[in-house]
């Protein structure tokens, strides 16, 4: 270490108890926390309060000798910035340097090491009382030895809670994923958790169909607007993140995003996405192994629920063929026998008046057999082409143009009771309304209600995009009116609270019960 011009570099008296008990201050004060940002911002202070000076910086290097992130101490916010754009500017020195005076005493920069390991550097400029010397240089190397010890220690800290929390997650998860619940519902509590334990920016789950550009079912957090530059690189990191099977780092903006395969074996393939400020990464080694194990039980859920979902449609296609076997072999016959006995019956007769009334009896049953069997049709045959279903289609078929998926609710017999040309032109309304809040409406997420009753059907739409413009011109709307017209319906517009757009398109229905799904 070069001493400034004019110092001395023994320090005696009076004066060196000052500066020891100030030292010793300083090491109380950093011994004091074991939040691992709030031991930087004390060090930082510390190191600014021992020398006198009026700004202070520590600049934490990454790999490479990067600056990832610098913790600063001024009296205002511009020199707080200067002093930041200064540090990272600066040519990195060897981390096994002693304290440097600058050459006209005008700052200071100090080594931090934590472990042996290269951390930081303590930058200090502006000192109040004049120039920087070789005490202060020992003053603020004291400091570093003090701070290296107290970041191990907070780092330590800080990990053990993170490995808390994520073990207490991996118990909370099987709960919170309990069945009954869509895989929708159980996307979005994923990330929640996500988000929650890793203390991430943001964190989301990407679904990655084959021969489609990768799209969100569930997001929390912060939200980036990417360039299609930065959309095409990170989808080729998601892709990367699938075909190799293992974590996946990439960088986005000034973020991290860490991006983890999700092994289901029921459902589409998907993928786990953190997104991190590079600071607030203490072990990213141990995070991928956390991360990994979370995404297996993830993965467990979605699968448990994809099969129960699946499991509820067996049960309802078993169901109606036993109905229709029910119907074939015991209600047709019987309703055939007794025809038969009318028809012996109507020979007995002794008016015309009777035997009209008999033939009459026996011409309604014939149409009551017919009617039963176009039901047993339907019921063997409707599952393959349910409504139900075809939502589930289009909803697929729209969520690469979407950008995410969006929630379905039902309510009423929406499988049972439909009529195929009424869910001809339902379906063809879906993609309709769909594609505006694709195309128009810069929305992040929609909800579809469907909802059939004895006296109407009626699909709601609504979004939290940016509204109806005041100025428009209906094309595929006009289509979507003309439809509703036709069927004696109505369609309706009107702003979502507190953003977006709420489509309703309702139509007169006739049908014989109605229940929740």
């Amino acid at each position: 270490m070069t001493p400034a011009r004019g110092t001395d570099p023994s320090v005696t008296g009076p004066t060196a108890e000052v500066t020891a008990g100030a030292l010793l201050a300083a090491f109380t004060d950093l011994s004091s926390d074991l939040d691992s940002r709030s031991v930087l911002h004390r060090i930082v202070t510390s190191a600014a309060e021992l020398t006198g000076a009026r700004c202070a910086a520590l600049a934490v290097v990454g790999l490479d000798d990067v600056v990832t992130d610098v913790v600063t101490h001024a009296a205002d916010d511009a020199s707080a910035s200067a002093l930041e754009a200064r540090v990272r500017r600066q040519a990195i020195t060897p981390a096994d340097a002693p304290a440097e005076v600058g050459p006209d005493g005008s700052s200071l920069v100090v080594p931090i090491r934590v472990r042996g390991a290269d951390f930081g550097r303590l930058h200090l400029v502006e000192k109040g009382d004049g120039l920087f010397d070789q005490r202060d240089g020992l003053l603020v190397q004291s400091l570093a030895g003090v701070a290296g010890i107290v970041i191990e220690n907070a780092r330590a800290y800080g990990l053990s809670e993170r490995r808390r929390r994520w073990l207490e997650l991996y118990g909370e998860l099987s709960e919170r994923l309990a069945p009954p619940i869509s895989l929708e519902d159980a996307s979005a509590r994923i990330v929640e958790a996500l988000a929650e334990a890793s203390g991430a920016v943001s964190a989301a789950v990407v679904l990655v169909p084959d021969g489609d550009a990768p799209s969100f079912t569930a997001f929390t957090g912060r939200r980036l607007e990417l360039t299609p530059e930065e959309t095409k690189q990170l989808d080729a990191s998601v892709h990367e993140a699938l075909r190799t099977g293992d974590v996946v780092e990439a960088p986005v903006r000034d973020l991290a995003a860490v991006l983890v395969p999700l092994r289901a074996h029921l459902s589409l393939p998907q993928v786990l996405m953190l997104l991190h400020r590079p600071q607030d990464r203490t072990d990213p080694v141990e995070e991928r192994e956390l991360l990994s194990s979370f995404a297996d039980q993830a993965a467990l859920a979605l699968d448990r629920a994809q099969a129960i979902a699946d499991r509820e449609e067996m049960a309802v296609i078993s169901d109606r063929d036993r109905i229709a076997r029910e119907l074939h072999d015991v209600v047709i016959q019987r309703l055939f026998a007794t025809g038969l006995h009318m028809q012996s019956a109507r020979s007995a007769a002794d008016t015309p008046e009777l035997k009209e009334r008999i033939d009459t009896c026996v011409r309604d049953l014939d149409q009551t057999i017919r009617d039963i069997r176009a039901t047993i049709f339907q019921l063997q045959n409707r599952p393959q082409s349910s409504l139900r279903s075809e939502v589930r289609d289009v909803i697929r078929e729209m969520i690469p143009k979407l950008g995410f998926a969006p929630s379905v609710h039902t309510q009423g017999p929406v499988d049972q009771t439909v009529d195929p040309k009424v869910q001809q032109q339902l379906v063809a309304v879906l993609r309709e309304a769909l594609t505006n809040v694709a195309q128009h409406a810069e929305a992040g997420s929609a909800q579809v209600d469907l909802q059939v009753t004895p006296t109407h059907l009626r699909l709601r739409v609504s979004d939290n995009g940016r509204g109806i413009p005041e100025e428009r011109t209906e094309s595929g709307l006009r289509s979507v009116r003309r439809r509703a017209l036709l069927l004696g319906g109505s369609l309706d517009l009107w702003p979502n609270d507190p953003s977006g757009t709420v489509f309703v398109w309702a139509v007169p229905y006739e049908s014989g019960a109605t229940g929740q799904s």
